[in-house]
């Protein structure tokens, strides 16, 4: 989570290291280990008493620990909720809301201001803050007090070592200890949420930076049509599409903008990452089958949700159980949340199911705005922009203060950067622009800037019987915009898209808009009832993996056009068929093997390009063979899963890397190529002796596509094109320049080749895709940027994965930064509607959030096998896989 690395934090951060080491019991530290870091370990078994409580709440943890609650009123099952996840990861909690909240500096100092400051102009906190003041329901507000209690009752008779161990630590370096937990603290984490599925931002700028070089044509090339002939959208009622036609003089009006918008992306770029990065490729799936194709006769769902690897796991399994349902006590839910807050985000009730992945609806703009003598332009006229001071405060050093500007409710976000605060000769030379004087700043319009309901759109999903009641609860589910699919008991399943999504005047959000000119202002939001939905639909499933949601013609106002382009959710879609024809039906198995299917679906369309490429160097020509007959499966142990992904990585860097604009330059891994000197055999040297880094080349900043599944589309629409522009390549001191399809994909081949005999030897027998492609578990504070034993002691790996980007079995990577794993099914689930009893769960880590409890990453080692844990539901199943009971009880008066 904290940025680049810097001497004094590194400092402090070698300190934090010694006191884990000391706590960890290395050594002579027994009695740390013993005394402080068990401290934290919460009591999962027995009675405790708690204020609030009405009624005795009884909570059952299974041997993974993951509770199960079961109280009498609606009130004490959410305020026994905030005291069971703050045994478990109050740590996270806290720098959850310190981070919504730009307080981040209090916690690990100077280091941090800047990211505050961002975070303060957005102004997450301040938003929260009005949706519980103006918009949220009593009862809503009622739960999260309750809630918000139940934290307070367990940091009440806890401190320091006692809530986790990095508090030791922080302590001893900053004399740091968690303030009370507030319901703003929980409604803010939804703007986490939204910011991390926010849409098209870096989209809307990588297009403006490259029209400074690439004209609009080339530009629509890198962005192609979503291939609606091949890839169905969720929703089919209609055929037909129509193509996206670029604003004319586009690329002219935004020349010269790129030193504004190139370091908006590199402040994007470092803000801390919550839920994933971004990119074409990453998303979620979800799927729902009707009971008509299933083994049991009712519906079966899966979901799984693809964010960034952390430690503990994003998500937290967890069951609320009102003792017996009525209209004051609804709730007999169960699934997945997040920790601080209250209720279940993804799960089932009594009587639906429901998963979500990211719609990916634009739900953002950049402005350009012209501001002078405290001023902005706006339709000709000089109008007043609002201004405020936020102070920051440092812990071990100085308070700064920051102004934030704000133009017609719009953030200033270019103030927090000196680049962007004055961008000389750099500005658009459209002739309707104003003068340039000291050039134009740049504001952000944002759905989740505006105060909304989504809290109470939690509560709603959870007690919802019908899909009248579901679509009822979709309606204030405002941001992020998700794709909601459904199944309920009585057979039925479904869709709903919901979300704040904005009706643009002027423009289409693809590029930068002009502030100063209302006419690109937004006129309202799609009206719920014209978003798309389903119920039943005649093919007898609905799969959304973050593919369009229609087709163009079928919806008034356009929601997207960056969608993921379809090759994950068709390739469910087609396994599905595949299982369900000639009268087939599918079982929980089935479903599995769906969720973890892990074919490149890339490979199939360029592996016979790559097979009949004559190849005379006999150690390239070796690697070359084991792409033939390869079933383009990406298993860990497969050693054509590596070399393909070596050489799709480097086709994308000769093709595209070198003509991108450098603004779009990431720091990435260096590519290793043969050295000049290649006369003495392969054979006689040992590992990559001969081998260098194409940094000298290329710099370690390479402007590199991520791979994602747009990339797909890019190459695909020019693979029976052998002489298109993009298959180029510069000459090297030792190589032609390659100047057609055939020669640049020899290159890639040869420099994969290269690459791998570097990263896994020259034995290609010895090479396994898992051996690239690996996943670390990084506590997201400490153990993130520390130096080598604090790493240790909090993280975990690696672990060697099958899968890959755009794969179901989505465990992704950046082709840009290597092949580590930068994404991952963060949890799967499989729902039984038949009997929930029989359905199937599995988390990224575990239930708890200290670093050395038995249930810190118990689940890991299953989820990496493709494994899963049964998912109790029904009292006896809960009571039958439970290992601990705790039963807090209301606590006595004084005296009593």
């Amino acid at each position: 989570m904290p940025p680049a690395k810097k001497p004094r934090r590194r400092g402090r951060l070698i300190v934090i290291a010694f006191v884990l080491l000391l706590l960890a019991g290395l050594g002579y530290g027994a009695y740390w280990s013993v005394s402080t870091v068990r401290a934290s370990f919460p009591q999962v078994s027995g009675e405790l008493e708690m204020d609030g409580l009405s009624a005795p709440v009884t909570v059952l943890r299974d041997a993974n620990g993951i509770p199960q609650l079961y109280a009498d009123t609606a009130e004490d099952l959410f305020r026994a909720q905030g005291y069971v996840q703050a045994q478990d990861r109050f740590w996270e909690m806290d720098v959850r809301r310190h981070l919504t909240a730009g307080r981040l500096s209090e916690m690990f100092g100077e280091d941090q201001v800047e990211t505050d400051a961002f975070l303060r102009t957005l102004g997450w906190r301040d938003v929260a803050q009005q949706e519980w003041d103006e918009q949220l329901s009593d009862e809503t507000k009622d739960y999260l007090q309750a809630y918000t209690d139940g934290v307070n009752a367990y940091l009440d008779s806890h401190s320091g070592a006692e809530l986790s161990v990095e508090y030791a630590a922080l302590g001893f370096v900053n004399d740091y200890s968690p303030e009370h937990w507030s319901p703003v603290d929980s409604v803010a984490w939804l703007k986490a949420m939204a910011w991390d599925l926010r849409g098209n931002m870096q989209d809307e700028i990588d297009r403006a930076l490259m029209a400074q070089r690439l004209s609009p044509e080339e530009i629509e090339e890198l962005y192609p049509e979503y291939p609606y002939d091949r890839n169905d959208p969720i929703v089919t009622d209609q055929d037909g599409a129509t193509g996206y036609i670029p604003p004319e003089g586009a690329g002219e009006a935004l020349e010269g903008a790129s030193t504004q918008l190139g370091s908006l992306s590199e402040i994007l770029d470092e803000l801390p990452s919550l839920l994933g990065p971004e990119g074409s490729g990453i998303g979620s799936n979800s799927w729902v089958v009707s009971g008509r194709y299933t083994t049991t006769g009712k519906p079966l769902l899966a979901n799984d949700p693809h964010l960034a690897p952390s430690l503990p796991g994003i998500w937290y399994q967890m069951g609320l159980h009102c003792n017996e349902l009525s209209e004051e006590c609804p709730y007999d839910v169960s699934g997945f949340t997040f920790s601080g807050m209250p209720g279940v985000i993804i799960g089932h009730n009594q009587d639906i199911s429901w998963g979500m992945t990211n719609l990916g609806a634009d739900v953002t703009d950049l402005r350009l705005e012209k501001l002078e003598n405290g001023s902005a332009l706006l339709d000709g006229e000089e109008v007043p922009y609002e201004t405020r001071t936020e102070t920051i405060k440092v812990a071990g050093g100085e308070d700064r203060e920051i102004t934030v500007r704000t133009v017609q409710g719009r953030p200033v976000i270019s103030d927090r950067d000196d680049e962007l605060a004055s961008v000389g000769d750099s500005a658009p030379v459209d002739s309707s622009a104003p003068d340039r004087g000291e050039g134009y700043a740049v504001s952000l319009s944002w759905t989740a800037l505006e105060p909304s309901r989504t809290m109470d759109a939690v509560f709603a999903l959870d007690r919802a019987a019908d899909f009248d009641e579901f679509r009822a609860a979709a309606r204030m589910f405002a941001v992020p915009s998700q794709n909601l699919v459904y199944a309920d008991v009585e057979g039925n399943i479904g869709y709903q898209a919901p979300g704040n999504i904005p009706i643009r005047g002027e423009g289409d959000g693809r590029y930068p808009s002009p502030g100063w000119d209302s006419d690109y202002d937004w006129t309202g939001y799609i009206p719920q009832d014209d978003l798309p939905s389903e119920l039943n639909p005649e093919r007898g499933y609905i799969v959304t993996a973050n593919q369009a949601v229609t087709y163009p013609d079928d919806t008034e106002h356009p929601l997207t056009t960056d969608w993921s382009y379809g090759t994950r959710s068709q390739r469910i879609a087609d396994l599905i068929e595949q299982k369900i024809q000639d009268g087939g039906k599918i079982s929980m198995g089935d479903m599995q093997e769906i969720q973890l299917d892990n074919v490149n679906e890339m490979a199939k369309e360029l592996v016979p390009y790559l097979t009949a490429i004559d190849i005379s160097d006999p150690y390239v020509r070796e690697a070359q063979d084991l792409l033939t007959g390869w079933d383009y499966a990406q298993d860990a142990d497969s050693p054509a899963a590596a070399y393909f992904n070596a050489v799709w990585r480097n086709l994308l860097q000769l093709a595209f890397g070198n003509k991108l604009p450098k603004e779009l330059r990431v720091e990435g891994q260096c590519l290793r190529v043969p050295p000049a000197d290649e006369s003495q055999p392969l054979e006689d040297l040992d590992g990559d002796t001969r081998l260098i880094n194409e940094c000298g080349e290329r710099s370690p900043e390479t402007a590199q596509p991520d791979g994602g599944d747009r990339w797909f589309e890019v190459v695909r629409d020019i693979l029976e094109d052998p002489d298109n522009h993009w298959w180029s390549a510069p000459a090297t001191a030792t190589l032609a320049a390659a100047d057609n399809r055939d020669e640049l994909l020899a290159r890639a081949m040869r420099d994969a080749r290269w690459e791998l005999t570097a990263e896994l030897g020259k034995d290609i027998d010895t090479w396994s895709w898992g051996r690239l492609h690996r996943l670390m578990l990084n506590n997201q504070t400490l153990g993130t940027e520390g130096p080598g034993p604090v790493q240790w002691l909090l993280n975990r790996g690696p672990w060697n994965l099958s899968g890959g980007t755009d794969a179901v079995d989505a465990s992704g990577w950046n082709a840009a930064g290597g092949y580590d794993i930068t994404w991952v099914p963060s949890m799967r689930m499989i729902i039984s509607l038949d009997d929930f009893d029989d359905s199937l769960w599995i988390n990224l880590t575990g239930a708890s959030g200290h670093a050395y409890h038995a249930n810190y990453t118990d689940q890991t080692e299953l989820w990496a096998d493709g494994e899963y844990l049964p998912w109790a539901y029904g009292r006896d199943a809960v009571e039958d896989r439970a290992e601990h009971t705790l039963t807090l009880r209301p606590a006595r008066a004084a005296g009593s």
